[in-house]
């Protein structure tokens, strides 16, 4: 009973649960992002390059015969997929860049308000002509 108990704990863990939104909103991302590729920015690159679907280019080592399938290898294919790749890795760097931004926004430090007085040491505040406790007259700032 305690092994049950145990992966409960370990999915209800607030960072499983949201690797496994991440990972989701991921995938579906990811198709958004090829759909992008080859059905947007793909077609315009090839119609300037002259007409080339970049889908379909291809280097043929064998042809098909009646016994055998085409083998090829479908470069082309590989193109929009290294695009896919650099799109998802340009919108997840924007996306961490600007997280970063706020939270160092949030972290940052903040002015002093108090000063320790330099003979008991106690802290004062900053503004102070006179330490309130031993009454020495403090340096301006």
């Amino acid at each position: 009973m305690s092994m049950i108990k145990e992966f409960k704990e370990f999915a209800m863990r607030g960072n499983v649960v949201d690797m496994a939104v991440g990972i989701i909103i991921g995938g579906a991302f990811g198709k958004i992002v090829t759909s992008l590729v080859n059905d947007v920015i793909m077609p315009p690159i090839g119609m300037m390059l002259g007409s080339v679907d970049f889908s379909q280019l291809s280097i043929t080592l064998r042809a098909k015969t009646a016994e055998a399938e085409t083998v090829a290898i479908k470069y082309g294919q590989f193109l929009n997929t290294v695009l896919d790749f650099v799109i998802v890795a340009a919108c997840i760097f924007m996306v961490i860049k600007a997280m970063n931004r706020m939270t160092r926004t949030q972290d940052a430090p903040k002015e002093p308000t108090t000063r320790d007085c330099p003979k008991c040491c106690t802290s004062i505040p900053i503004r102070a002509t006179r330490c309130p406790n031993c009454t020495s007259e403090l340096p301006s700032r």
